[in-house]
């Protein structure tokens, strides 16, 4: 008896000891696996991302899958609106639109990776001696402008210098970096059109005016612009969908090809097809050796209640929730806001295959319903096309120039 009870005595503890290790054991493991994951973005991180990037091996980030967090006790802007190169009209801050300050305590945060502001001194030491181009419409303007402002901030040695062609362009002398605008709306050639008292091709199937493109010809303003620049964002998309500029009877776009009228006439997303095949064949016939090229998605539009030239607005003062998104943007609603997603549709198929690569904000900034001038855009009419700055086109050149530090560190 005595002999068992001390077997059981020795027994007793064991267990509550086992136990215990157990959950030891597995407190460490889940300690140790806290450290060595990611840590969620938080508003410890410094404000900016200095140029460093995975390692090859890691898996790319899809940047366009995440959600807008709003910061309430952000870091300073990277400009403010006393930036002179900001276009009036998208100056939201100096016309006292309501949410005009709130708009730069939104953050975009994709699910699995980071994307913090860039940094724009090493931005500035990392591209030395290196020429950027922004080529497409005024949307890419309200990227370059953002660029600029974000640039300038920290380095106000600046010389106005355009390239042949360029809208508009600045250097920053202390690290010979020269960044241009070369405004285009189609990419393509294009002009009006009126008929011949001779007649012609389009004459005998009844036109008498319209706007010439030449499917094959770039427009003037950057067809130097890949010969020059040793980074490139493209875009093209706003103007093919415009029938207040293009008038499908009126005056329609008359497709060219070899500088003659392609017969039978197409229809303009035909045409954005042949344009975009020409224009990235184009491209990469002249582009100098070494030069990255990006197209850049479409940016969204925002009204509600109509188009611009119908009585739409866009009055929110928050980002859309998601189930918003898509009723808004929806092909199968086929809404006034449908020309993004369609537009994308004909981008991807052009650039299958290309050496191009796809800076697509399109996702992230279709939440941002918010984010446009609206009634403080100077118009008779609420801006939902353009975006405020400072604004929304500051984390499209943050996810630019992440992209730019990925590929440079793949070469």
């Amino acid at each position: 008896m005595a002999s068992r009870e001390q077997q059981h005595t020795k027994k007793v503890p064991l267990f509550p000891f086992l136990s215990l290790l157990c959950f030891a054991s597995i407190f460490l493991l889940l300690s140790l696996s806290r450290k060595t994951s990611s840590p969620s973005p938080s508003l410890s991180h410094s404000h900016y991302r200095t140029f460093q990037t995975r390692t090859p091996d890691s898996t790319p980030c899809d940047y366009s899958d995440g959600s807008w967090i709003h910061i309430p006790d952000p870091k300073p802007a990277r400009y403010d609106a006393t930036c002179k190169e900001i276009f009036k009209g998208w100056n939201c801050i100096s016309n006292n639109k309501s949410n005009g300050f709130d708009l730069t305590t939104w953050r975009w945060m994709p699910r699995t990776c980071d994307l913090p502001p860039f940094d724009p001194l090493a931005f500035l030491h990392k591209f030395r001696d290196t020429n950027i181009g922004f080529v497409g419409d005024s949307l890419n303007r309200n990227m370059f402008v953002s660029l600029f402002c974000t640039l300038k901030r920290v380095s106000s040695e600046v010389k106005k210098w355009r390239p042949a062609g360029a809208d508009r362009g600045f250097t920053f002398l202390r690290y010979n970096l020269t960044i241009a605008y070369h405004r285009t709306n189609l990419l393509a050639r294009y002009g009006r059109w009126s008929a011949n008292a001779n007649g012609g091709a389009l004459e005998s199937l009844g036109y008498k005016e319209g706007f010439r493109v030449d499917i094959d010809v770039p427009e003037g303003t950057w067809a130097e612009a890949p010969a020059f620049h040793d980074i490139l964002i493209f875009n093209t998309g706003h103007w093919w969908w415009a029938p207040s500029k293009f008038h499908p009877v009126k005056l329609p776009m008359l497709f060219f090809e070899k500088g003659e009228p392609i017969i039978p006439p197409i229809p303009p997303h035909v045409g954005l097809d042949m344009v975009l095949k020409h224009m990235v064949l184009f491209v990469e016939k002249r582009l100098q050796p070494g030069a990255i090229k990006f197209f850049r998605t479409q940016s969204p539009r925002h009204f509600e209640g109509g188009d611009w030239d119908q009585g739409g607005s866009c009055q929110r003062l928050q980002p859309l929730l998601p189930e918003q998104v898509e009723e808004i943007f929806s092909l199968k609603n086929n809404g006034t806001n449908v020309e993004a997603r369609l537009v994308n549709e004909h981008l991807y198929k052009a650039l299958k295959g290309s050496g191009f690569h796809i800076l697509d904000i399109t996702r992230l900034s279709e939440f941002r319903a918010d984010a446009h001038p609206s009634t403080s855009g100077g118009k008779k009419h609420d801006d939902c096309m353009h975006w405020c700055l400072p604004g929304i086109t500051d984390t499209w050149n943050d996810l630019l120039i992440e992209h730019l530090n990925n590929i440079k560190f793949r070469d």
